[in-house]
């Protein structure tokens, strides 16, 4: 699952609208989230339908024009003010269900029309480097305050297998694995050179930062990028080092919801549309507006957004299970049924057991689809395979 974050009134709940089509609240003013928002989005990516040169139907996703749809959960989680880790503001909730979170989208005010705590502004003097700091600086306190109600055990540990796993267990409720800890504590070397894990604060939030690193990696959407002030302080988070991608959520729901009514031809992330039927003046003006970020950028971003987090920042592939690896198809004939993301360095064997439990437990071996060959258990899976599961055990 990805989650939106961002201080209040910076265009979050826009983008989830966008990406979801649902109708979250939106308003200029701080905390119109006041619960999380969870809906579906859908990652695009290339079908392997053209590669194979068959007509697909798809049943867990869809298929328009050679580009795979793939249903995700995303979640908008509520504005944040500093302090959250506190609990000030909305802080708690929203500490609460970030833990679900497997990757973040921080959706920042690149445009600096709006201050600390969301407000609008009459002159774009807020710096958006400031949100972006402060974001990180409240999930590194929140797991660092975490960590640190074991410092005493911590540093009455002997051994570096103890401190693994006393911080495991206090972490495995925030969806981080003990893969995770154990392969920073196996490289900081600074930390692991204090005598006896003897640890101070500073410490133990370096550690939380490592952490919040790789188990929350985060992409930022610079927001409202249409707007003049935007472009220079895109270029400053670029220069920052951050991962960074110029986005207009307005524009995409504008465009989403055009397409939805019939007026444009337009599939998210395109860089153009096509005018179906006539409009009236605001519509035209609204498009042709939209029209100029396309040409400008080449897209809203949005979609761009969404593909990078689970491609990049998750390092995940496509993979399509089917059951004939003749006719790529399942039992009832349906061609490339399913689409399953599936991360970087998996296994034929992963895909069995993430297909079905009792699959896996029986798995003989797979055969990849496109060739015909057979794959033993530890074939590394890769973007775009066909692959076919057999097993002791048939699929229901």
């Amino acid at each position: 699952m990805v989650g939106l974050v961002g201080k209040p009134n910076v265009g979050k709940s826009t983008f989830f609208n966008a990406l979801t089509m649902l109708n979250a609240k939106v308003a200029n003013y701080p905390f119109t989230t006041i619960e999380p928002n969870v809906g579906v989005a859908w990652v695009t990516t290339k079908c392997v339908c053209r590669e194979l040169n068959v007509k697909d139907n798809p049943v867990n996703s869809r298929c328009e024009d050679g580009i795979r749809y793939i249903p995700v959960k995303i979640i908008d989680l509520p504005g944040l003010i500093p302090g959250a880790y506190r609990g000030e503001g909305l802080g708690n909730q929203f500490l609460d269900s970030v833990m679900k979170a497997d990757a973040l989208i921080h959706v920042v005010d690149a445009s600096g029309y709006t201050d600390e705590q969301g407000r609008q502004l009459e002159t774009p003097k807020h710096d958006p480097m400031i949100d972006i700091e402060f974001i990180e600086n409240e999930l590194d306190m929140w797991i660092a305050n975490i960590i640190l109600k074991d410092k005493q055990k911590i540093n009455k540990a002997s051994k570096l297998d103890e401190v693994i796993s006393i911080l495991s267990t206090r972490l495995s409720g925030l969806n981080i694995d003990r893969s995770v800890v154990k392969d920073i504590l196996q490289k900081e070397e600074e930390l692991l050179n204090k005598k006896f894990f003897n640890w101070e604060d500073p410490d133990f939030i370096k550690l939380a930062k490592k952490i919040r690193q790789i188990s929350k990696p985060i992409l930022i959407a610079a927001n409202k990028i249409d707007v003049p002030s935007a472009e220079e302080n895109f270029r400053r988070i670029i220069e920052s080092g951050r991962t960074a991608i110029p986005t207009s959520a307005e524009a995409e729901l504008l465009l989403r919801k055009a397409a939805q009514a019939g007026f444009i031809a337009y599939k998210p992330g395109d860089s153009n549309f096509t005018v179906l039927k006539e409009m009236n003046q605001m519509q035209k003006s609204a498009l042709e507006k939209v029209d100029q970020i396309l040409k400008k950028w080449g897209s809203t971003g949005v979609q761009q957004a969404l593909n990078y987090v689970y491609f990049n920042l998750l390092d995940m592939i496509v993979v399509y299970p089917v059951e004939d690896e003749n006719k790529y198809s399942d039992k009832k004939g349906n061609v490339l049924p399913d689409a399953y993301l599936i991360k970087k360095g998996s296994t034929a064997k992963d895909l069995a057991f993430m297909i079905h439990t009792e699959l896996g437990a029986g798995f003989l071996y797979a055969i990849n689809a496109k060739n015909k060959m057979k794959l033993g258990a530890d074939y590394v899976l890769k973007h775009n395979d066909v692959i076919k599961i057999v097993s002791t055990t048939k699929r229901a």
